[in-house]
């Protein structure tokens, strides 16, 4: 049984009442731009979470641009999430972890960063079911449409998938994979409230007016709900 401190109940609060928009971070289809321009982006344009993803970074480089991402989460008020790197989540004092499916087992992460908030990945009702029970903070329903930060996909989930998944989990949850503004309308009408995306914003000419935009249109299209 996770016991749930002060400060991971905070985290939890504040993921749960300001995420709207979920920006992560891909360096190789961010147009020439790094990491740390992308995050000053998307940070002007009122995003109240980020994710780190970087693959191809080595550990020390890693550490030290999460480091930075922290600071700067912290002086805008946002949630700093690491993808995959539980040790760089607790060096650099990350809000949270999102483990993948092939990443480490979410019981023993629980048991290790007992305030992390610790996102999993579910393709399948079942990952979805079981969330919850091993240690999950909140779930990603995905890929929802083809993407470009996936290699090898050739199924995709469709919205459809959104109220079957979150019927199994009483957990806030997510959804990704391929997600464009003209979607918005057909997600938040299946009930999601959280949509995570990649390219939408690194590949966009002006990314904090872009970040502003989806979440000015979430928020449109959650209130007409």
């Amino acid at each position: 049984m996770h016991k749930k401190t002060n400060l991971y109940q905070q985290r939890l609060k504040k993921f749960i009442e300001e995420v709207a928009l979920y920006p992560v971070s891909c360096e190789r289809l961010a147009k020439g731009r790094d990491d740390l321009a992308w995050l000053d982006a998307v940070l002007a344009g009122g995003a109240k979470i980020v994710q780190l993803r970087d693959k191809e970074s080595d550990g020390l480089r890693l550490c030290e641009k999460a480091k930075i991402f922290r600071q700067k989460t912290l002086e805008a008020g946002a949630l700093f999430i690491v993808n995959d790197r539980v040790d760089i989540a607790l060096i650099s004092g990350a809000d949270g972890v999102h483990l993948g499916n092939s990443d480490l087992p979410v019981a023993e992460v629980r048991a290790l960063a007992p305030e992390l908030i610790i996102g999993v990945s579910c393709n399948t009702e079942e990952q979805a079911a079981t969330a919850e029970r091993r240690g999950a903070s909140y779930f990603n329903i995905g890929p929802i449409y083809a993407t470009q930060t996936k290699a090898g996909l050739s199924s995709f989930l469709g919205p459809g998938a959104i109220p079957k998944f979150s019927a199994l989990s009483p957990l806030p949850f997510t959804v990704m994979g391929g997600i464009k503004k003209e979607h918005i309308p057909e997600l938040t009408a299946m009930g999601a409230k959280r949509l995570a995306v990649v390219t939408a914003l690194t590949e966009a000419d002006d990314i904090a007016a872009e970040t502003s935009a989806w979440l000015a249109a979430i928020q449109h299209q959650t209130t007409l709900a």
